[in-house]
């Protein structure tokens, strides 16, 4: 006698079916994908320890694959244009420089040290050296930071402009470190007197002190400048709305002890970012940069 399946089989069957084809469906749907672009600081490899966690966090939240790219400074605004990342994490001077020429949206700024969301440029001598006023930078050998950093060279001529020197003229010599950690270097050049003077950030300067590489006792602050806007994440203009609000969200709610899952460990986004979390400014706040940058002659108001 020939076995005859019962039709309860059947049903089963075709319920395993069904069921196999809904998992095969879900297995293709796809998050979407997103690049951030961060600015390397003192170097790639530290770009990417520090921001990779903030990214991943930032999946999390947003149920988008964000993935980092690391971009030189120089070359951060020519590839946000050619629209290689759809977020931009950069110094102050460049979002300034990609909301001009790309009207690129504000999102919030980073907040680190002492002045949290800003911070400053000061201008520095070895104490001792005679060195303690604008009026003696004049025929003085100078060390800036890299051209496009507002509190590591944009601050700092600046200042020399507001009192009447120029670093064109009035310096003896000026000079930009090559390589990695340039604004370490540019403290460490004035400290074993290969330089008179340089241009410090005020935030580079008090983590130096913080962690006992140098003292506070070993140089005269000459000028120090207004207080300006930090690092800030933007979106390009074609950033939905709803989606720059709900990356915004994400980096406010961001607490201390906010963590994430990255490289099987549960670690907390803001230390491994270095920062103590963001803030919410307005464009208008980026406003004393603009006037900097016009007074030097710098990017994006440069006249030739």
């Amino acid at each position: 006698m020939s076995y005859q399946p019962h039709k309860g089989f059947f049903i089963l069957l075709l319920l395993l079916l069904f069921g196999a084809g809904s998992i095969g469906c879900r297995n293709l749907e796809q998050r979407p994908v997103m690049k951030i672009g961060y600015m390397n600081c003192n170097s790639e490899a530290e770009t990417m320890a520090r921001f990779k966690p903030l990214t991943a966090y930032l999946s999390e939240q947003l149920g988008i694959d964000f993935e980092v790219v690391p971009v030189d400074t120089q070359d951060f605004e020519e590839r946000f244009a050619a629209g290689e990342f759809a977020f931009g994490h950069s110094n102050s001077l460049l979002y300034i420089m990609l909301k001009e020429t790309q009207q690129a949206q504000l999102i919030a700024t980073e907040k680190r040290g002492q002045y949290g969301a800003r911070t400053a440029g000061a201008i520095i001598s070895k104490k001792g050296s005679g060195i303690t006023t604008l009026e003696d930078l004049k025929g003085k050998r100078m060390l800036y930071g890299p051209q496009l950093a507002p509190s590591g060279y944009l601050a700092q001529y600046d200042l020399m402009l507001q009192v009447g020197l120029d670093p064109e003229v009035d310096l003896a010599y000026y000079a930009i470190p090559h390589g990695s950690f340039k604004h370490e270097k540019v403290v460490y050049g004035v400290y074993f007197g290969e330089y008179d003077v340089a241009a410090a950030p005020a935030l580079d300067l008090e983590l130096m002190i913080a962690e006992g590489r140098v003292t506070a006792d070993d140089f005269n602050i000459i000028a120090q400048s207004e207080i300006i806007p930090y690092c800030t994440f933007s979106a390009a203009r074609s950033v939905p709305n709803d989606l720059v609000v709900k990356f915004r969200k994400a980096l406010l709610s961001l607490t201390p002890e906010t963590t994430v899952d990255y490289n099987g460990e549960r670690i907390r986004v803001l230390d491994s970012a270095w920062i103590t979390g963001f803030d919410q400014l307005t464009d208008g706040d980026y406003d004393p940069i603009r006037r900097m940058a016009k007074n030097a002659n710098m990017p994006p108001y440069q006249e030739f």
